[in-house]
């Protein structure tokens, strides 16, 4: 990916992406995310990747709203396990580095200044899930679920769902899908308000362009700071806790608990 010398926005061609496919249709841009083989699982260069196609979005005066989706039968499943066992277990510094580009990501897409649609096309688990609930409205399809595994994987899911879970669905639910694990189906998703709505596959499509349709009708500026006012309680819980989850998983990575975990569920798969 070359740097730019400008804020200026690019052809996604020019960008050269390979974890994500990128495309721009005023008002519209959206973000596929694109390792289908693995479900979605979002390794480095994905999340380095994201974080620039949502740079571009922010720049690009035509964009009106950036849409965020799966490539396959899943929206994401969060961190690639697999690469997680090779490159950061027992590694806390590698991690950390690893973290960083995790949170990156997070907060470009947070700080778009747009207004972003997740559709969730498929599974949705752990920082996938953390991954729509950055954007500001979710529709999910019916037949999927939303889960988290962080507690059986070794993982505490503080990218996201520690602080914004309490937020959108309330303590006591946040504490049951965090602490339980359990699958969260669509129309109980969209029941607690983790996502706006769930709708069958065949709807899927329509109904996520009819909401790009009427918020790209609104006034962008005027949007902008709607959004920005709106992600208050967002961003001090993120600010207040991403850094020192960030040490702190890093710190984990040296320890037995997830490597265990990690590698009893490879070995399962």
């Amino acid at each position: 990916m070359n740097e730019p010398t400008h804020p200026t926005p690019q052809s996604p061609a020019e960008l050269g992406f390979e974890a994500i496919v990128y495309e721009k249709a005023p008002p519209r841009a959206t973000i596929t995310l694109n390792r289908p083989e693995v479900l979605n699982a979002f390794d480095f260069r994905m999340l380095r990747e994201l974080a620039r196609a949502c740079e571009d979005a922010s720049w690009d005066d035509a964009v009106r709203v950036v849409v965020v989706t799966g490539a396959g039968r899943a929206f994401c499943v969060g961190a690639d396990l697999k690469s997680w066992s090779a490159d950061y277990l027992g590694r806390p510094g590698e991690y950390w580095k690893w973290f960083g580009a995790f949170k990156d990501a997070h907060d470009r897409l947070r700080e778009i200044g747009k207004p972003t649609v997740a559709r969730i096309n498929g599974i949705c688990v752990g920082g996938g899930n953390e991954l729509q609930m950055a954007c500001d409205l979710a529709v999910m399809v019916d037949d999927a679920i939303i889960r988290h595994v962080g507690p059986e994987h070794g993982s505490v899911p503080a990218g996201g769902a520690t602080q914004w879970l309490p937020i959108m669905v309330g303590d006591r639910r946040a504490r049951e899908i965090l602490m339980l694990c359990r699958e969260i189906p669509a129309a109980q998703a969209a029941e607690w308000g983790l996502v706006n709505r769930a709708v069958p596959a065949a709807e899927l499509d329509r109904t996520v362009a009819d909401l790009v349709d009427e918020l790209a009708r609104k006034l962008p500026q005027t949007m902008r700071y709607t959004k920005h006012q709106l992600n208050f309680w967002r961003d001090l819980a993120w600010h207040q806790t991403a850094g020192h989850a960030r040490d702190w998983l890093a710190l984990s990575m040296a320890t037995d608990e997830p490597a265990e975990a990690v590698r009893a569920f490879l070995g399962r798969r």
